[in-house]
């Protein structure tokens, strides 16, 4: 064999090798190690386990060579501190609700739900294919943060009262563990909101502190107790026909990764977004249906009572909107999108739902 083949079958070897190694032996991604805060507690394991799969899912997409390490509420900062953290790097990444931060800016609460808005798949379109992530940006972005949706309860129940709401009297004075605008808008029917944290609220509806209080859903507000001391659990939550939770990361940190990463982060918000959603709507009847069991009362709001709440709920739009600039410009997008498709599901949505749920009510399911 003369020199030149073998320079050439060396140069081929050399190229065939170089072609099976993999990938990522080639040029390596860098190790990344994150932490993540939750505004909620382990006990929340829908919640709180929405962080636990999304940072499984990153792990397993990279080869575990970015790992995030979740913490509850309260282990490194206070729930409500959640964006602080991001915000100020003390973590690079928090799981927690848009509209806690209202008291910031009125503008946050279009990142979870706001009263009479947009449901679950609305809300999900509007970020999406409706302009509004990219107006959410500008907000989060002015907070040292870029943000992506993670989870969703879809819609919610509207609370445990210890008496029946017949009226619109019956809200009058009525004291309710119930924050941001769906405070504002009760406080214009007569309720006086409250704000206490979950653990807090067993003892004041015992006590008589408070008279009502609002959480999630079945599945979660069953570990509460609180059917127990409240027996009235009326729906629906008006005020949050559909509550997405959102992975806040600190801009710097989102801007460090490699593109790759970023992807799939992204990937892994969306799949967490499915994965509580559908274990909300698996695990919800069966609470319900253990509640009612139990002697919960389950009763529809009044007729009334949602008209006078819907009324008073364009009165807050309408005076946040002429005190915040930003709020109306988003605000906008989202009643224009929010009008486009109530219009739409009136026709298919409603029509199959409408029907089933007459089958329902006739036990033919």
């Amino acid at each position: 064999m003369d020199r030149r083949q073998i320079v050439r079958t060396g140069a081929v070897g050399a190229v065939a090798a170089t072609l099976s190694r993999p990938a990522l032996a080639q040029s390596p991604l860098p190790e990344v190690k994150w932490r993540l805060t939750s505004s909620f507690p382990k006990s929340l394991d829908t919640l709180f386990g929405a962080t636990e799969f999304l940072a499984r899912r990153v792990a397993q997409m990279t080869d575990n060579r970015f790992q995030i390490r979740t913490f509850a509420a309260g282990e490194i900062v206070p729930p409500l501190q959640a964006l602080d953290a991001v915000q100020n790097g003390t973590v690079e990444c928090a799981q927690t609700a848009p509209y806690y931060y209202i008291g910031k800016d009125a503008t946050f609460a279009f990142g979870t739900a706001v009263p009479f808005g947009l449901n679950t798949r609305q809300h999900t379109a509007w970020l999406r294919h409706g302009g509004g992530q990219e107006l959410m940006e500008e907000l989060y972005r002015s907070y040292n943060t870029t943000a992506f949706q993670m989870g969703h309860t879809g819609a919610q129940m509207g609370g445990w009262f210890r008496k029946e709401i017949k009226s619109l009297d019956d809200l009058k004075g009525l004291k309710m563990r119930i924050a941001g605008f769906a405070g504002q808008v009760m406080q214009k029917l007569g309720v006086l909101p409250q704000q206490l944290a979950a653990g807090e609220v067993y003892s004041a509806l015992e006590k008589g502190t408070i008279d009502a209080m609002e959480f999630v859903g079945p599945h979660d507000d069953q570990k509460l107790g609180i059917a127990k001391v409240a027996p009235f659990y009326h729906y629906p939550a008006w005020w949050e026909g559909g509550a997405a939770l959102s992975l806040f990361v600190n801009l710097q940190a989102f801007e460090a990764l490699p593109e790759s990463y970023r992807a799939i982060l992204q990937a892994a918000c969306t799949e967490a977004t499915e994965w509580t959603l559908a274990k909300y709507d698996a695990l919800n009847p069966r609470a319900l249906r253990e509640l009612v069991a139990g002697g919960t009362k389950l009763v529809p709001f009044p007729a009334a009572v949602l008209e006078a709440s819907f009324a008073a709920a364009r009165e807050v739009f309408a005076e946040t909107a002429a005190a915040n600039p930003r709020f109306k410009k988003v605000h906008d997008s989202y009643m224009a999108f929010r009008a486009e498709e109530v219009l739409w599901f009136r026709v298919a949505e409603n029509g199959f739902d409408t029907f089933m749920a007459r089958q329902s009510a006739a036990n033919r399911l």
